[in-house]
């Protein structure tokens, strides 16, 4: 695959802005559809991309066509809906699909975009809005591994990792365990910080206890300038999209007969921080939970 292969994009948000940022900045031939839940595109377009209002025109346009969006509605708006990108498909078009999505959902329109006698991988994300402007994503890919192959280049464009995860399907099911475990530790470590606050511990004593010990990792780097300042702005992740990924986690787990009561607790935590504050990025759980009432 080279870099004269067109690119269309659905889904210019927080984490599609930087991906699309780094395909143009890797020379490819970029077409982006137009939403009004895009960030600002400007800068896009002065790098050579180009927009348009028809999914038509990106099917014609594109050999290559990437989705991310919100989740599994969103998906099969797009494949199955009003304008059904799935009817609009050229004979050899691979979909890629960064979202996070409901793997039963993904196996379904995998084997539909192959009746097509089109390409399918499914290849969900790992990582926050700033590894993507970097171009250091880490993807986690469902899908033929030939499929895999000829678009490992352009991929590799916009992600530092890329893991094969298994057949189609796969990336989105590995995505959602990752996500219950990291947005586990991330609400484990948020109601932690709020008792602690609320017993009046220093932060500093809990941030140099726990990263000296069982606490140390990923989560609590990402959390600790929220701890110190407030400063959320390392781990712009919803409370929504934490909630959603976690209700498509037990939703998983329900239909392969898994033990999913600690994720259902989880999800739950989730949902009243969103409740309280449906904007808040995940840092701000700490706060939400520090000034809940639970005494009634």
């Amino acid at each position: 695959m080279d870099r004269n292969t067109t690119v269309g994009m659905v889904g210019v948000g927080l984490m599609g802005h930087g991906i699309a940022m780094n395909i143009c900045r890797n020379g490819y031939p970029l077409t982006l559809l137009k939403h009004s839940g895009n960030q600002p595109v400007d800068d896009l377009i002065d790098q050579g991309a180009e927009t348009t209002e028809q999914i038509s025109v990106l099917a014609e346009q594109a050999e290559v066509i990437i989705l991310c969006v919100t989740g599994t509605p969103q998906v099969e708006d797009i494949l199955y809906g009003a304008d059904a990108l799935l009817e609009k498909l050229r004979p050899g078009t691979t979909v890629i699909d960064c979202s996070t999505a409901i793997p039963s959902s993904t196996e379904k329109i995998a084997e539909d975009v192959v009746t097509a006698r089109c390409e399918f991988l499914d290849t969900p994300m790992t990582r926050t809005p700033k590894e993507a402007a970097q171009g250091r994503l880490n993807l986690i890919v469902g899908g033929d591994a030939d499929t895999l192959k000829k678009h490992k280049r352009l991929l590799a464009s916009f992600a530092e990792n890329i893991f094969h995860a298994g057949p189609a399907g796969a990336g989105h099911r590995m995505k959602l365990i990752h996500n219950y475990v990291s947005l586990g530790f991330s609400t484990i470590l948020a109601e932690a910080v709020a008792c602690a606050k609320k017993a009046g511990t220093d932060a500093d004593v809990v941030l140099d206890i726990l990263s000296s010990g069982g606490g140390q990792g990923t989560v609590l780097s990402r959390l600790e300038p929220y701890i110190k300042a407030e400063d959320d702005s390392g781990f712009r992740f919803s409370l929504a999209n934490a909630h959603k990924d976690l209700s498509y986690y037990t939703e998983m787990a329900d239909e392969t007969g898994s033990f999913r009561n600690t994720a259902v607790a989880v999800r739950d935590t989730l949902e009243a921080g969103k409740t309280a504050s449906p904007d808040s990025a995940i840092p701000r759980l700490i706060s939400i939970l520090q000034e809940m009432d639970i005494s009634s």
